[in-house]
């Protein structure tokens, strides 16, 4: 089972109620000033689920409003976005850029380091978050101020595929072992990549650099769902988007590899994690290469050596040898 971390109030006697959970929501998200009118004997329940970088987590609670303030920002930032989809209530969030109201099966996109107000109503107000570090998705500042506070559905298009994800790991985390959290991340961060995307292009008024960082982000979430495919060459994937293979690195001039560099890096990532699974011990070396999109296991085993000094047999070996 996934690490979780579970909050009641009625665990915690009515006086501490409100500041102890002010306490937890300030360690899974962001410092925050809280007001509620239920502060004297406030009902919270939380769910935090641990997938390394990234965090997931379930909560209801009685209505109030979150406050980011100048002075918490400067006191601590996590350089985070925050998605939360509502599943019940409704609320009105406030940025000095834009004012948002939104109601169930909505997402709603925040930053952390935003200065906004979060004004929830409906008793209770249940919602499943998400937390994704800045550097995992890295944007220009004046596109971050576009994506946060926008408008996003979750019964349709990219929005419901995040959100059937968000839920469908919420509801059963017992499915999953502590050996399965890089594997989901890896799926969350395509996820929230294409979404961005998906908001940066719907925007007709935006610049060229802003349509270029988002065509970014979408092939980038592209070639991680790809990584399987023998054939993902940077030619194919500039074929694919309908553009040229200069176009196509002249994209990832960002970026700390060239494109080819880029995918190799992922796949042996990849394979380096199912390699020291212990849940994957019996699956081949060849098997697992050829999930990654190394169908000839030379070509595998010398791409592993380069990139981390040791062969794919003696790595996972050493990994998974009984520890005294």
């Amino acid at each position: 089972m996934l690490d979780e971390m579970v909050f009641r109030s009625e665990d915690v006697c009515a006086a501490d109620r409100f500041d102890y959970w002010s306490e937890l929501l300030g360690r899974t998200h962001a410092p925050m000033e809280l007001r509620s009118d239920h502060a004297d004997d406030f009902r919270a329940s939380q769910r935090v689920l641990d997938l390394g970088a990234i965090t997931v987590w379930t909560h209801t609670f009685q209505p109030l409003v979150f406050r980011r303030t100048p002075k918490l920002i400067r006191q601590s930032d996590p350089e985070t976005y925050h998605l939360s989809l509502v599943v019940r209530g409704s609320g009105v969030s406030v940025w000095r850029h834009r004012e948002t109201e939104y109601k169930p099966y909505d997402l709603f996109i925040n930053s952390s380091s935003l200065l906004n107000d979060v004004y929830s109503t409906g008793d209770p107000v249940q919602s499943v978050a998400l937390e994704v570090p800045k550097a995992l998705l890295p944007l220009p500042r004046d596109v971050a101020g576009r994506i946060v506070g926008a408008p996003v559905s979750a019964r349709e298009g990219m929005g419901a595929l995040l959100a059937q994800f968000l839920t469908q790991l919420i509801a059963d985390p017992a499915a999953y072992q502590p050996c399965d959290r890089p594997r989901l991340a890896a799926v969350v961060i395509p996820l929230v990549a294409a979404l961005f995307a998906h908001l940066l292009e719907a925007d007709d008024c935006l610049p060229p650099e802003t349509r270029q960082r988002a065509l970014a982000l979408h092939i980038q979430a592209f070639i991680r769902e790809h990584l399987h495919d023998p054939h993902l060459t940077p030619s194919a994937i500039a074929a694919e988007h309908h553009i040229s293979t200069s176009y196509l690195h002249r994209l990832f001039q960002d970026e700390d590899a060239t494109v080819a560099a880029w995918i190799r890096r992922l796949r042996l990532e990849a394979a380096r994690r199912d390699l020291t699974d212990p849940a994957l011990r019996t699956i081949p070396i060849h098997a697992i290469a050829a999930r990654w999109g190394y169908p000839r296991a030379a070509e595998f085993s010398r791409a592993y050596r380069a990139a981390y000094g040791t062969t794919p047999s003696d790595h996972r070996h050493q990994a998974l040898q009984p520890r005294e």
